[in-house]
């Protein structure tokens, strides 16, 4: 078959080498070259200097960093944008850098393994295999920080936008896997009586306490209750919310999630659960990246639909029902009522 010559491979290989654009930035932010050049512009050369690196590599990384939009440069000196300045300068509050040497250090190996994945359907995370995916990252609290402080910055909008949600009807609630209390205290904060809890692996503990006594204002209305939600029982409580949880997992542990809830939540008290849902036939691009790399992080990963969800709910005993919630974004929230 002939070739057709107005297609050329332009955009397969622009697929290809995206991967080496990431590369730049996730060097850049371990090099901490963005932090180096707040407040001020240098020379390649400067730069090298400064930070050891090697003078040619160093321009050639720049300069690649100013095609992507990270960096600006003029007469021969290289400064920060301002989405560099705005999200990569450590120490500042919208820092990204945390989240990103997760995925380099933690979810990009586990992408490399993605064609296993594919035929075999096993996480390539090797922490995933044996127990839980986060234990190794856990263990460095350095990493931990960052992570946490990425993690934080990226959902206080699902935050905010469901602490405006009418919790009258409750007095508790218990965030399972919530880390180290950011969503509990935004929504303690906005609904001063509820009691909150906070679910997650006890070495997150230290974490919680330290984010409390720096936010400050809801003082013991938030506790820590350290366990593994697969072998240790759920806390009690008006309400348990699984906010991007239930998408970490198989249908199985998803289905055994929401019973073991149903079992020690009060009567009429509910469950809620927050993720994307972009389930189906074809997701959005968003939706088909986030369920691949669970594919390859976690055991038995995937997004699921609104309608997948009100399923496995009836299977442990709720009630079903989707709730409105302004300015929750890519996110839906689907409420399981425990009837009396």
């Amino acid at each position: 078959m002939a070739h057709d010559a107005s297609v050329n491979p332009g955009p397969i290989m622009g697929i290809a080498i995206g991967y080496w654009q990431s590369k730049i930035l996730l060097a850049a932010v371990e090099h901490d070259i963005f932090t180096t050049l707040s407040g001020r512009s240098a020379t390649s050369a400067e730069l090298a200097t400064e930070l050891g690196l090697v003078p040619i590599g160093t321009n050639d990384l720049l300069v690649g960093l100013s095609h992507l939009g990270l960096l600006e440069m003029r007469n021969g000196r290289f400064a920060n944008a301002p989405v560099a300045d705005a999200f990569l300068v450590r120490g500042r509050p919208a820092y990204l850098g945390g989240y990103l040497r997760f995925c380099d250090q933690e979810l990009n190996p586990a992408w490399d393994g993605l064609a296993t994945a594919l035929r075999t359907g096993q996480p390539q995370n090797r922490a995933a295999v044996v127990g839980n995916p986060y234990d190794s990252l856990y263990r460095d609290a350095d990493a931990t920080g960052d992570f946490l402080d990425s993690m934080d910055l990226l959902a206080t909008p699902i935050g905010l936008a469901l602490s405006r949600f009418d919790w009258s009807p409750y007095a508790s609630f218990v965030d399972i896997g919530g880390a180290r209390g950011h969503f509990a205290h935004q929504v303690v904060t906005a609904n001063p009586h509820l009691k909150g809890a906070v679910f997650d692996l006890p070495p997150l503990q230290p974490a919680f306490e330290q984010h409390m006594a720096r936010l400050g204002g809801v003082g013991p209305s938030i506790t820590f209750h350290g366990g593994d939600f697969f072998q240790d029982p759920l806390p009690e409580a008006d309400v348990l919310v699984f906010g991007h949880v239930l998408h970490n997992w198989g249908v199985e542990d998803r289905i055994r999630l929401l019973r073991n809830a149903y079992d020690v939540l009060k009567p009429g008290g509910a469950v809620f659960v927050y993720d994307p849902m972009a389930g189906g036939q074809a997701p959005a691009m968003h939706a088909v990246l986030a369920g691949l790399a669970m594919l390859v992080w976690s055991r038995g990963g995937h997004e699921y639909s609104v309608s997948d969800l009100h399923g496995w709910m009836k299977e442990a005993g709720f009630r079903p029902e989707t709730a409105e919630v302004p300015d929750l974004n890519d996110d839906v929230l689907v409420i399981g009522h425990k009837d009396r």
